[in-house]
């Protein structure tokens, strides 16, 4: 199968269009003002109503035939550049897109073309800019771009004090998260209050929920492609903020003008230092925790053929406790490191390749000490991986991309050491497991005809669990009788599967669509949690003997209409997922259980099915700006041991979801910020009654997911005040330029003294956090008084919430 693919790509590059001549310009968009690309951009033919987009390396490519053109280049925010070409032969015409001051004034800068939402295939899918989400409330004034895309239809929250998502019914390891092309395999600090991505150094988000181009692969449910900024390549620049919990700081700058240039930031919290006077005084004495990012990233411009791409991420969350009285010390960290090395390469004005290098890491460790007594328990995954990606256009009827993608991991599932002094104790050797994941993927974006228009791709996976491994086999009562060992590199389990990938829109009109879609994804890798929402101590595990890759058919079909020259977006959209294999511990399982054990054997297997409608209705300009969305839908799932094989609704099945989000910019120094959401209360599974047996109070619980928790609902609004300070220190140079002119003295130093100074602006921002300080359940617990021999005994059930009205100020600075 492969070969055939590398046989049918072959020749689409082969073939020439046979009916006219014609000829291809392309090349590269950048923003003039600080070189970053300009993804997203709109490269319109006039006279021939061809259009096409910046991909996400900045690269562009247009065909026609023989003639004379006006090329306009066309960003929302960004001056228009028209040039007119003669196109008679291939041409490379690198462009810099200049910003239109006044309308940024007006408008949200949204990294995609004008009406592409309409026009293009891809369906299910938000792009979202940075400016966009850093004017929207946010917990503790922190920009959080995993609690922004909770507000997006069919993405739904795990709830407070959780930046875990399920989208379309697939849970949260469903979820491929990518920065810069690296996977994040735990995106959240502190137990899910925060995400791991400072909004300093992002640029773009884009989240494909539906309709997965067959680029991307790995995860059943979403792809979240997260791009850090290139850094300034026309002069130096700093930003940062200072908070109530978090402090942050970004420098970039250029390596050489014009050429290559840097960003590097970072971010940490000072809740240990804080709280310290106040921890030392209450029972948590010798409590502390704290967690810090750090996003590098490097790009240097080699000719306008090739350009190099260096970029890091690297952050951990650390709890500590001591207690010196009782001689107990713990130490909890866990966290990402990624890094990864990116080679741009231009063939032609119809051929853009990129290669990359890519290495990811997360690890948790939990280490315990009492007396002389040490406890270590660890678990993780390491991957390094190679891709190669190429994008082709014969004409401008075609876009095509294909690649390939090889992944070597290493899973730690769980390990445990312990030692007294000098005795070590023999719990078994640390437990690691090795695999093989590569696919190679071919996909074409036609344009059949004006009204008709598809994505079609095919994406092909291999994955194989290689040893050394050692299989440890079981009786009927679960004793182990036997064991298999695997040599290095030998084959233990192998999986593959063919992932076709089908996107059609038909255009009504210039501004109404219809699209439809069909996704099959393979998903060989697993999240095993003990837990409803995601947490530290989760395991990842590749499919083995026992363990099966998860597979997904995702059906979904939607009506896309924008209204008043594209100021308005909606959209209309039903979805239909099944999905096969499901991973879940087995009653009673527990991730220590894996001592002397193998991992899989504590898990049990399932299917799951959900379905549901979206609706989407978004302002993109003007002084007010935001989005009405809506979601109703089911999420069921079913496992033989589970809820004795009946269906049941999943925890996150909520059957209502809105959300309400607004901005509104009246003037340069005023933003204004509301959002509000409403969901279907989450489900979980409680006690029906409580019985005695032998004096022991016992709980009797109901079926899974039976108990449905009160609705949440909340709402959250900001304002942030920006002064005016580079005007009033340019007042106020011109002044003192004056007055030494009066004076007759030299004005040189003046002139150019501390330009920064002209540069710099800050901003406050207050922030306010559940402003009707709604008490949203997190969890419910049971009391019980009095004595049941005496008739008197009380059973009372009690709801925890975590967070009431919290107000939040945060001041921001850049120059």
């Amino acid at each position: 199968m492969v070969k055939r693919l590398s046989y049918l790509f072959v020749f689409l590059c082969l073939i020439k269009p046979v009916f006219s001549q014609s000829f291809t310009i392309g090349g590269s968009i950048t923003d003039a003002s600080n070189g970053e690309l300009a993804i997203g951009t709109t490269v319109l033919i006039k006279e021939l109503n061809k259009a096409t987009s910046a991909n996400q390396y900045g690269f562009y490519s247009l065909s026609a035939p023989k003639g004379q053109y006006t090329l306009q280049f066309s960003y929302l925010g960004y001056q228009t550049i028209t040039k007119t070409i003669t196109l008679d032969k291939n041409i490379t015409l690198n462009v810099a897109i200049q910003p239109n001051e006044k309308q940024l004034e007006e408008i949200d800068v949204v990294t995609k073309g004008k009406d592409e939402n309409v026009k293009g295939t891809q369906m299910s899918s938000v792009n979202l800019d940075m400016a966009e989400i850093k004017k929207i409330p946010s917990f503790m004034g922190e920009v959080d771009v995993l609690k922004t895309i909770q507000l997006i239809p069919g993405v739904k929250s795990a709830g407070d004090g959780n930046t875990g998502f399920y989208v379309r019914g697939g849970g949260p390891d469903q979820n491929l998260i990518l920065l810069d092309e690296a996977n994040i395999y735990n995106a959240s600090h502190l137990l899910g209050f925060f995400s791991v991505f400072n909004g300093d150094a992002i640029k773009n988000v884009n989240l494909i929920k539906g309709g997965m181009p067959a680029q991307y692969g790995g995860r059943l449910s979403s792809v979240l492609d997260i791009q850090m900024k290139e850094g300034n390549n026309q002069h130096f620049e700093a930003e940062g903020g200072i908070g109530i919990i978090a402090s942050r700081l970004t420098i970039q700058g250029p390596l050489q003008k014009n050429k290559g240039s840097f960003i590097i930031s970072g971010r940490r919290t000072y809740i240990d230092i804080l709280a310290k006077p106040f921890i030392n005084k209450s029972d948590f004495k010798g409590t502390s925790y704290y967690f810090y990012d750090l996003n590098a990233k490097f790009n240097y411009i080699l000719n306008d053929k090739n350009r190099l791409f260096f970029s890091s991420y690297y952050g951990q969350d650390i709890f500590n406790f001591k207690d010196d009285g009782g001689g107990f010390n713990t130490r909890i960290p866990w966290g990402n490191a990624t890094a990864g090395l990116r080679w741009n390469h231009v063939f032609n004005s119809k051929l853009f390749s990129n290669a990359s290098l890519i290495f990811s890491k997360y690890d948790f460790s939990f280490s315990a000490l009492q007396d002389d007594f040490e406890l270590t328990l660890k678990s993780g995954i390491t991957d390094y991986n190679l891709k190669y990606d190429v994008n082709y256009f014969p004409n401008s009827r075609h876009n095509i991309k294909t690649g390939i993608n090889y992944i070597f991991h290493t899973f730690i599932p769980t390990s445990v050491s312990a030692k007294q002094g000098e005795t070590v104790f023999d719990l078994g050797k640390v437990i690691k497991l090795y695999a093989h994941d590569a696919a190679i993927y071919l996909g074409d974006d036609w344009e059949m005809s004006p009204k008709w228009k598809a994505n079609i791709g095919l994406r092909f996976g291999n994955f194989a669990q290689v040893g050394p491994f050692t299989r440890f086999k079981k009786d009927i009562f679960g004793k182990i009788n036997d064991t298999i060992r695997y040599a290095q590199g030998q084959v233990v389990a192998k999986y593959n599967g063919l992932e076709p990938r089908l996107a059609l829109r038909y255009a009504i009109n210039r501004s109404t669509s219809v699209k439809g879609s069909y996704t099959r994804n393979y998903q060989y890798i697993h999240l095993a949690s003990i837990s409803s929402v995601s947490l530290p101590t989760d395991v990842w595990m590749p499919s083995t003997e026992e363990i099966r890759p998860q597979i997904a058919n995702q059906y979904a079909i939607g009506f896309f209409k924008n209204f008043k020259d594209d100021m308005f977006e909606t959209s209309v959209e039903a979805y239909y997922k099944d999905m096969k294999h499901q991973i879940d511990y087995k009653e009673g399982a527990q991730p220590s259980d894996n001592v002397s054990d193998n991992p899989d054997n504590a898990f049990t297997y399932g299917k799951g099915w959900a379905y549901g409608l979206e609706l989407f209705v978004k302002k993109t300009q003007g002084k007010f700006s935001g989005w009405i969305g809506y979601t109703l839908s089911w999420t069921w799932r079913q496992f033989d041991e589970i809820n004795f094989g009946k269906p049941y609704l999943a925890k996150y099945d909520r059957r209502h979801d809105a959300s309400l989000v607004l901005t509104y910019s009246p003037n340069k120094k005023w933003d204004f910020g509301m959002v509000w959401v409403y969901g279907t209360g989450n489900r979980g599974t409680l006690p029906n009654s409580f019985f005695i047996y032998e004096g022991t109070t016992s709980n009797d619980y109901g079926l899974r997911n039976s108990y449905k928790f009160s609705d949440y609902h909340r709402m959250d609004v900001n304002v942030t005040f920006t002064p005016d300070r580079a005007a009033k220190m340019e007042r106020r140079r011109q002044r003192m330029l004056n007055l030494y002119k009066e004076q007759g003295k030299d004005t040189t130093d003046i002139q150019v003294s501390k330009p920064w100074l002209k540069r710099f602006e800050n901003s406050w921002t207050l922030s306010i956090f559940n402003v009707y300080n709604r008490y949203n359940p997190y969890f419910i617990y049971f009391t019980r008084t009095g004595d049941f021999t005496n008739g008197t005994l009380k059973v009372g059930a009690k709801q925890v919430t975590l967070f009431p009205i919290l107000p939040s100020i945060t001041w921001n600075f850049k120059f």
